[in-house]
């Protein structure tokens, strides 16, 4: 008489344990939109439209950050590309770049100074540079902007790929040899006389060819841009992705980026494979290139590293905020060589002069004195006050953001230098006007800005003296003008 009342308890708490498993069901308000689960969501499984959500918004997260990460050999390959397929150069022939119209296609060029650039693909072997004498200064970068050697000294040196061999016969005979970390590489050179004549003398004596040609080279010698259209900046949309698809195809994998290329692969993106993205994928690595862009400029433009510091209550901050070698002790530099290399090429310990007291210093601000963003239709002024501190020259240049290129003007005009014919005030400082308007009586100090179009300065010293590294000397903030 006891059991049946027993078994209809269980059944009856059977049932309304079920009802209220049913009824907890749960939905979550998340960034990322809401998240629904079959119990609470501690008990429950997220539901199949949930399940979808989380796994694009995971790919689109990953996309953004592979975006970050790529930056450096983005660039690189893109640079690689406009000199093959936009201006025509060979494996190892030189792109010499020197007018304002053949520099206005590479990220923040150096207004004043010439450029001697290669790229050498190492495929089928070591190949031979020959560096002669005069005022030559040089480095080696991989394909992750990141230094293989400084080429300072004349002679000759080799370079050998990953994996290959180093030629028995080479250190007989007296070349400096060095094995790349990746197949191809750069080499920027910079021809440092003031003579035009002895710099196109020197660059007419720079040999690069296979190491298989010694016995007869055949040094494939320079080209110039000479009017062709070329761009170095990253690629937006899905032309980004192809180009880091194919640069990852030709270039061996680091240990410190296989977790990135894991995340790459569920976005079609996988060494050895074609990239042919689904539709689904294509959809997520567009919009990655738009929200990774805005994030880029966001860590470039509003740096939030320690490292960039200057100056309390100065725009001004140190553009270089990554080590050389992109590491530190316990990590390795993914912000900081993005920031820099978002809107820079190559990464030398001379570049960090604040540092070493050598070299260069490159100063760089997005906002004029009053924290506002610098506007190519206002009129601004820099007061660079007397005996600025560099034993060389210092110059501004100014660059575009769309581009990080020199800015382009119909004047053709990008920066001024203490090397060029100033109008001095009577205690020696110097005032740079930037904007569209021509300051009358001081076009010698002007550089010309175009409305609808951000720019952005490098304030360079070159080879900085003391009163630069004790801050006994100070650079102002640009400041609105008229």
């Amino acid at each position: 008489m006891i059991k049946a009342p027993i078994k209809g308890f269980f059944l009856v708490c059977a049932i309304v344990m079920l009802v209220g498993t049913q009824a907890q069901a749960e939905t979550l308000k998340t960034p990322i939109g809401s998240l629904s689960f079959t119990q609470d969501f501690a008990n429950g499984y997220p539901t199949d439209a949930t399940v979808k959500k989380l796994y694009d918004a995971r790919d689109f997260q990953r996309a953004c950050q592979a975006y970050l990460w790529s930056i450096p050999i983005v660039s690189m390959a893109q640079w690689q590309y406009a000199h093959t397929e936009q201006l025509g150069a060979k494996n190892g022939q030189i792109v010499f770049v020197e007018s304002y119209d053949d520099k206005v296609g590479g990220l923040t060029y150096n207004a004043t100074t010439p450029y001697v650039l290669p790229f050498i693909d190492l495929a089928d072997g070591p190949w031979v540079v020959v560096l002669p004498e005069g005022e030559v200064r040089g480095a080696a970068h991989d394909m992750w902007q990141i230094g293989i050697t400084k080429m300072t000294e004349p002679g000759k040196y080799l370079f050998v790929g990953p994996g290959q061999d180093v030629p028995g016969s080479a250190k007989a005979e007296g070349y400096r040899i060095f094995q790349s970390p990746t197949m191809s590489l750069l080499l920027g050179i910079r021809l440092m006389s003031p003579e035009r004549d002895t710099r196109m003398d020197i660059l007419k004596k720079i040999a690069i060819y296979p190491y298989v040609e010694r016995n007869n080279p055949k040094p494939r010698g320079y080209i110039t841009p000479n009017g062709k259209p070329w761009l170095a900046a990253h690629p937006r949309g899905m032309e980004y992705w192809e180009r880091l698809a194919d640069v990852l195809n030709r270039e061996p994998v680091a240990e410190r980026d296989r977790f990135f290329m894991a995340m790459l692969r569920p976005l079609g993106i996988e060494k050895g494979e074609p990239f042919k993205p689904t539709k689904r994928q294509k959809l997520i690595l567009t919009q990655a290139t738009l929200v990774g862009e805005a994030m880029a400029k966001a860590n470039d433009f509003a740096k939030r590293m320690e490292e960039a510091h200057y100056m309390d209550g100065l725009q001004w901050h140190f553009a270089t905020v990554a080590n050389p070698d992109q590491r530190t002790e316990y990590y390795d530099q993914l912000d900081e060589r993005a920031a820099w290399l978002y809107e820079a090429v190559t990464n030398d310990p001379a570049m960090h002069g604040q540092k070493t007291g050598k070299g260069q210093v490159y100063m760089g601000t997005y906002k004029d004195k009053d924290g506002d963003w610098l506007d190519g239709g206002r009129n601004y002024v820099l007061h660079v006050p007397p005996d600025a501190p560099a034993e060389a020259f210092w110059s501004i240049t100014l660059y575009d953001v769309d581009t990080r290129c020199l800015i382009r003007n119909k004047q053709k005009i990008a920066d001024r230098s203490s090397r060029m014919d100033l109008i001095k005030n009577t205690d020696g400082s110097v005032d740079i006007y930037m904007g569209p308007d021509t300051p009358k009586g001081k076009e010698k100090n002007w550089i010309p800005t175009v409305a609808g179009k951000a720019w952005f300065p490098y304030f360079r010293l070159y080879s900085p003296k003391k009163a630069f590294l004790d801050r006994t000397w100070v650079l102002p903030d640009i400041e609105k003008s008229g």
